[in-house]
């Protein structure tokens, strides 16, 4: 009888604790990411040296992050929204995906316009779960993986993974199991609570881009970014009841217009003598700033910090099109022109990773990765194996980065695909396509046949085009480049006159 009372004790007990054990080992994880924000939107340089910019903007709790964990100085995204978000939730580059603009209505593109060319008929609804939806991809996204293999997920701020009345616009409906205010909108009405974040109470039809969820804050005192903030730490009040790892993807509807004032900051950088434009850009950043001091002091009150990793990333360059004051196109200088462009200033972001444990305090790492990278690197970090997903992927993880035991970037060659009319005009912005090789970078436009090249780590500005200098260079990348389009079946617009496709880079 001892035996029989003993033996349920010996090969039960141990195996639960085992168990809990497993789940208790796996890290909690919060990407945050940032809409729109500058290489430059920071007082934390990203560069060899502080500039004019890192002096101006005050960003004390990217510095706090920074000095925990690992700065990533060549960062690289899509240069307009939806793309890069629909990379990061899939692993997939956005030539591949085919949702290479940013979407909002159903079956309605929001492309511009041009008298020469016609850009494709690309993924103008997103993604979504299932098949067989028009002008979607059908993914298995990160967070389904994440909630297959026991993490609690929460998604807080903006989604814009899917157009309005599609699957892709809920991110219920891509393994998200909390959702606190994200839609199909890509952009907001409001950052006010006093405006009810855009949202109409006398029987009006509410802008598209009216944030949703948020009811409780309405007619207050409250700038979005603050409420979205609190909304998500309650969010993880419960998480922390679930013995479960969680997986908060904090997506800010900062600092994307309307260039609204966060008046907790806005008079300090009135004070600095900016303009009222760009002390109100000022106040959008650094209230995006507070909001991750304030989950980083949330998770150091509850003793999670330790098992906690934290990723923090933009999904495109900064606004230097339109809105901000002074000469347009420099906003992110020292790199050269801003969003929707191929240019670095579209395309080049802020990020920096905290793995306490595994990764350096301070450290910096100067190689290249691009968005749909963190796909397969959260997959590692949260010891997810052997799962199945339905669509391919291009990313490779960083991780090797990280933890300084390899380098994924060496010989890698990254690709970007942009055959649509994003609207405003400037340097590098229209239909293109590019690729980075190295210290080498190849721009090609689709509706002239122009060719760019530079040499990034001698231009980081690129204002030095060595096309003809280097015609045998610009062969080779164009070769790789019009190979790989072609591998992963790329669009490509068409000319009006004689709805003919245009060349790929390596027919020119």
């Amino acid at each position: 009888m001892k035996w029989k009372s003993i033996v349920p004790l010996i090969v039960f007990v141990p195996l639960t604790s085992l168990a809990q054990k497993k789940v208790q080992d796996r890290p909690n994880i919060i990407l945050f990411l940032v809409d729109d924000m500058g290489w430059q939107d920071t007082s934390l340089p990203f560069w060899t040296e502080k500039t004019t910019w890192n002096d101006l903007y005050e960003t004390p709790n990217m510095e706090r992050l920074a000095s925990r964990g690992m700065m990533f100085t060549q960062a690289y995204a899509c240069s307009v929204s939806s793309p890069s978000r629909v990379s990061l939730l899939t692993g997939m580059n956005a030539a591949r995906h085919r949702v290479t603009n940013w979407t909002l209505e159903k079956n309605k593109t929001n492309d511009g316009k041009s008298s020469i060319i016609q850009p494709p008929e690309w993924n103008i609804n997103g993604i979504c779960q299932i098949p067989d939806i028009e002008h979607t991809y059908q993914v298995t996204s990160l967070a389904q993986v994440l909630k297959d293999n026991g993490y609690h997920t929460i998604h807080c701020g903006k989604a814009h993974f899917g157009a309005i009345d599609t699957p892709g616009e809920n991110p219920y409906h891509l393994g998200f199991e909390v959702n606190i205010a994200g839609h199909a909108g890509g952009g907001l009405a409001s950052y006010l609570g006093s405006e009810n974040f855009g949202n109409k109470t006398n029987g009006q039809k509410s802008p598209l881009q009216a944030i949703p969820g948020l009811d409780k804050y309405w007619g207050q005192d409250i700038f979005v970014t603050e409420a979205l903030t609190l909304e998500a730490k309650k969010e993880l009040d419960h998480a922390q009841r679930l013995e479960q790892p969680f997986f908060l993807y904090m997506a800010h509807y900062a600092i994307h217009i309307p260039i609204q004032k966060d008046m907790r900051f806005y008079p300090k950088y009135a004070n600095k003598g900016m303009t009222e434009v760009e002390a109100a850009y000022a106040s959008l950043i650094e209230g995006m700033d507070k909001s991750l001091g304030d989950l980083m002091d949330y998770l150091e009150a509850n003793n999670l910090s330790d098992n906690t990793i934290i990723l923090f990333m933009s999904d495109n360059g900064g606004l230097a099109a339109t809105t901000r004051s002074g000469k347009l196109h420099t906003q992110n200088s020292p790199l050269n022109s801003g969003k929707g462009s191929a240019y670095e200033g579209g395309i080049r972001e802020p990020m920096i990773v905290s793995w306490p444990g595994k990764v350096k305090a301070g450290s910096k790492c100067n190689e290249y990765l691009i968005i749909e990278d963190f796909y397969p690197s959260i997959l590692e970090m949260a010891k997810v194996k052997n799962h199945k997903i339905i669509q391919p992927i291009d990313g490779k993880s960083f991780v090797p980065l990280l933890t300084e035991s390899g380098n994924p970037a060496n010989g890698r060659k990254l690709y970007w695909n942009f055959p649509n009319i994003w609207g405003p005009s400037g340097p590098g912005i229209g239909a293109t396509c590019s690729i980075r090789d190295g210290y080498w970078k190849l721009i090609y436009y689709y509706e002239s046949g122009k060719k760019e090249l530079f040499n990034i780590s001698e231009d980081i500005g690129e204002v030095n085009d060595l096309s003809e200098k280097h015609a045998d260079i610009v062969k080779s990348l164009s070769k790789d480049l019009g190979k790989h389009l072609r591998s992963v079946d790329a669009q490509r617009p068409s000319f009006i006159a004689t709805g003919k496709p245009t060349p790929w880079p390596d027919e020119i």
